[in-house]
């Protein structure tokens, strides 16, 4: 009975600090059909922050082509960001990691971006931890899958996918605010 007992005590102490260790912005969900038993699936959700405007960007254009300027969708524009993600839409919200890579106007038609993207990771268990995007990122619709085709750390050997959804666009600056809600298989 006292061995019972224990081991009960110890299963709730158990509980108690994984729930006081696990980011507000991330769980872990039980194995589904995309996972193995011996796997993982994570679920993040998180802001992205991108400025291109003002005294200090966090996306700067570091190339384009000769008619990029020319252009509706800025055909050609390349930019490499360092943007901050952050627990909720307001940027001054807890900082969970950043948005580190490349993205580029890579539609004649429409608004559209190729994002090659490291989602690096700050902030509780997954800190020193990314996972990896890359892929279309149509801006204009309200919702975008973009798939996750790597990670590092916890992340090890991830794949899964994001949606984006645009919180917030300031359309003359270029500056926006994206939630992401990431499904994570490691």
């Amino acid at each position: 009975m006292a061995n019972t007992a224990q081991h009960l005590v110890l299963m709730v102490f158990i509980s108690l600090v994984v729930s006081f260790t696990e980011a507000k912005w991330a769980e872990s969900v039980e194995a589904t059909k995309e996972a193995t038993p011996s796997q993982t699936v994570t679920n993040l959700q998180f802001y992205f922050h991108d400025t291109v405007s003002g005294k200090n960007p966090s996306a700067v254009r570091v190339a384009q082509a000769s008619d990029t300027e020319k252009s509706p969708t800025l055909f050609g524009a390349l930019l490499m960001a360092d943007d901050p993600l952050t627990e909720t839409p307001d940027p001054n919200s807890k900082l969970v990691g950043r948005a580190q890579g490349l993205y580029g106007s890579s539609c004649q038609q429409e608004l559209g971006l190729i994002m090659a993207m490291s989602f690096a990771f700050s902030d509780g268990t997954y800190n020193g931890s990314s996972i990896s995007i890359f892929g279309k990122n149509p801006i204009t619709n309200p919702i975008r899958e973009l798939p996750v085709v790597g990670g590092t750390g916890v992340f090890r050997l991830a794949r899964g996918y994001a949606i984006a959804h645009t919180h917030w666009v300031n359309a003359t600056a270029g500056d926006a605010v994206v939630g992401y809600n990431v499904t994570v298989v490691h």
